[in-house]
């Protein structure tokens, strides 16, 4: 029993040294970002519910009447609704009726999209941080995206409270960098931003975007006295890039 032991123990250790050396492929800076956003963005949740129940109760409470749930059921109906008119007119073949059908089809994919971003600026005036994080990434799901979202994420990177949903909101108005009024917003963001998180973030993007008109920004921000210096070094440095 004892061999046996032994060289089950020795199968057992080669197995785990076998598997140590497989090559674990490392997740996108995107995913670590909103993983950690949203994990922090929980923790701190969690911790101010346990330091008073009754006002997470409240909150709740309140949540209930200013977030719309039924939205999601309108949401599910419209593309239960979709799927069916499609299939049916899927069938028909003469020009004036696929034309109609197109039509309609069409409404009803234009009726989804405003369903989708009414339910993004809603979630977005959530009190609920991990919910605010959710209506962020929900831009992803829009096929156009309209000056209303526009200014919303914009408000958002500006004054949102928890820097978890502006470092996110960052995030995707990066990604919608080819619109001229999100580029103009990121740019004016750069004197809004007090944290020093958020102003090398921000200096990032700049970069990465290759926005030269953020420099004189920059330079004004270089101005203020209470300046981290890490943030001045890398405003410095970012300056040299654009320049």
């Amino acid at each position: 029993m004892e061999n046996n032991d032994f060289e089950f123990d020795k199968e057992e250790q080669d197995l785990w040294e076998k598997l140590g050396k497989i090559d674990t492929p490392s997740p996108s800076p995107e995913a670590k970002t909103r993983f950690y956003a949203m994990l922090d963005t929980y923790q701190n949740e969690l911790e101010s519910k346990k330091e008073n129940s009754f006002q997470a109760i409240f909150e709740r409470f309140k949540q209930a009447f200013k977030y719309k749930p039924a939205y999601n059921w309108a949401y599910a109906l419209v593309l239960l609704a979709l799927g069916g008119i499609t299939g049916y007119f899927s069938g028909r073949t003469t020009a004036n009726e696929t034309l109609a059908h197109q039509d309609k089809v069409e409404q009803l994919s234009s009726e989804v999209q405003e369903m989708k971003q009414m339910m993004m600026l809603s979630m977005l005036e959530n009190p609920t941080a991990t919910e605010r994080l959710k209506a962020v990434s929900y831009t992803q799901e829009l096929s156009t995206v309209d000056d209303q979202v526009i200014d919303a994420l914009l408000t958002t990177l500006n004054f949102d409270q928890n820097e978890n949903v502006r470092l996110v909101t960052l995030e995707a108005l990066i990604q919608l960098a080819h619109h001229p009024k999100v580029r103009e917003g990121l740019v004016q963001s750069l004197l809004t931003q007090e944290s020093p998180l958020m102003q090398v973030a921000l200096a990032d993007a700049m970069v990465k975007l290759q926005e030269k008109r953020s420099v004189k920004q920059f330079k004004k921000l270089l101005k203020k006295d209470n300046l981290n210096n890490s943030v001045k070094s890398k405003i410095e440095k970012t300056i040299q890039v654009l320049s």
